[in-house]
């Protein structure tokens, strides 16, 4: 685990380098000594800003629960058929979850032990709500498939969204990210075609 320089030391690395600590210690796991020899500094340096790791956990869940619930708000979510604005809001989720790829990890972990950690699962199922109701206006537009019940359907497009978690790194080994090389806008495009070719009723 890299450990952050003290003279490079802002709120925002502070929080940076608590995400990173909690994935790979686990929230539960994971002590205010933990998080200061992580940052370089000091606990009593970390309780100047924040109460304590629950304040932690709640300001980077809350980043990318702000960053997916702010797809739904975007023009492309909100105008055309639902399954356009379906497939834009699939796309731009896969887009959100590479580049907030630890925040995003974090959140899909929480477990509900604590008062943060409900929170953010009740947010989770409402942004999973909400896009099963496209899913849902879709089919009833018969725009895709109606032989395959939608909350079914909307679980399957989220575990293979939410999957990338755990093998996609912006790295890869040739410096064009992803498994094996594969670029951001490749996952997305694979995704999205795959999600489609499959939820598209036949012509």
């Amino acid at each position: 685990m890299t450990t952050a320089k003290r003279d490079t030391y802002t709120p925002e690395t502070l929080l940076s380098v608590a995400v990173q600590v909690f994935i790979e210690r686990g929230y539960d796991g994971t002590s205010m000594e933990h998080l200061s020899k992580a940052a370089g500094i000091s606990k009593s340096s970390i309780y100047h800003h924040v109460t304590g790791k629950e304040e932690l956990l709640r300001r980077a869940v809350s980043r990318a629960l702000d960053e997916l619930f702010g797809i739904l708000d975007e023009e492309h979510a909100r105008v055309g058929t639902a399954a356009e604005r379906l497939e834009y809001v699939v796309r731009r989720m896969v887009e959100v979850l590479m580049a907030e790829l630890p925040y995003v990890t974090l959140l899909l972990r929480v477990r509900g032990n604590t008062g943060t950690e409900r929170w953010a699962l009740e947010r989770r199922r409402e942004f999973d709500h909400r896009v099963a109701a496209l899913l849902k206006d879709a089919a009833a537009e018969g725009d895709v498939r109606a032989d395959v019940e939608v909350r079914l359907a909307t679980r399957l497009v989220f575990g293979m969204i939410n999957s990338i978690v755990e093998w996609y790194r912006p790295e890869g080994p040739d410096g064009r990210g992803g498994a094996g090389g594969t670029g951001e806008r490749e996952v997305v495009d694979a995704v999205v075609r795959l999600v489609f070719g499959g939820l598209r009723k036949a012509s």
